[in-house]
């Protein structure tokens, strides 16, 4: 089992930066993708970002640019910088461990509000 805990959510005016992170404990192999997905009221989970064990990152267009995935691998912290943002990157934020050798897990989501 991988629990996994979000912090760094809240409210920001369009154009402002937050830096949300996801701390995992329990047992993780060595080999592992973690990520972030959002879902906005309304609409489907997609993905934002994830970064393999390696450094391998892999970002959705709208937010390439903008956005900038992270990870210490001695804390099993992976963050999301997140800049410039919009009305439209408004949603639930969910952070996301998986490997190989078993195992998909979720946090329980972190609001990100972007409103002025």
């Amino acid at each position: 089992q991988v629990q996994l805990v979000e912090s760094g959510g809240g409210l920001v005016q369009p154009g402002g930066s937050l830096r949300l992170s996801c701390a995992a404990s329990g047992t993780i192999f060595s080999i592992n993708t973690m990520g972030w997905y959002r879902q906005a009221p309304g609409k489907q989970r997609e993905l934002v970002a994830a970064i393999s064990n390696g450094g391998v990152t892999n970002y959705a267009e709208y937010v390439k640019g903008r956005f900038t995935i992270s990870r210490d691998n001695a804390k099993n912290t992976v963050y999301l910088q997140m800049n410039s943002l919009k009305p439209g990157d408004t949603a639930v934020y969910y952070c996301n461990h998986r490997s190989p050798y078993g195992g998909d897990y979720w946090g329980t989501g972190a609001l990100v509000t972007v409103a002025s």
